[in-house]
């Protein structure tokens, strides 16, 4: 449990220096409209949202409050695995150590 919250707060760590570099030297628009430019840049974006939309169904899965569910979800397809990485150290934190709450949450059914 300790290493996956290691591996995910460097995560989030990687993606905020990442974002903020992106954010100050890049911009959006602009490298956005290259990226539809370049089929590998396209396959990229395909890639990254079958990501998040697969993610996100776990997070459907996971999450008891429909307004909760749908609020991580829609951060998903904003702020893409940055908003991921907050969820997963959510469910470790909440899980007190668990994984079969890290993975299912508070689900009354599971054994």
């Amino acid at each position: 449990m300790k290493q996956a919250k290691i591996i995910t707060w460097l995560s989030l760590l990687v993606m905020t220096a990442g974002l903020f570099n992106g954010f100050i030297n890049g911009d959006f628009f602009v490298d956005g409209a290259a990226l539809f430019d370049n089929p590998w840049g396209v396959m990229s974006l395909i890639d990254l949202y079958v990501g998040f939309v697969l993610f996100s169904l776990w997070i459907v899965y996971r999450e008891t409050s429909k307004l909760g569910t749908l609020l991580w979800v829609v951060a998903m397809m904003i702020l893409g695995f940055f908003a991921g990485c907050i969820y997963i150290l959510k469910a470790l934190y909440e899980s007190h150590g668990d994984w079969n709450i890290v993975f299912h949450g508070q689900k009354d059914k599971l054994v």
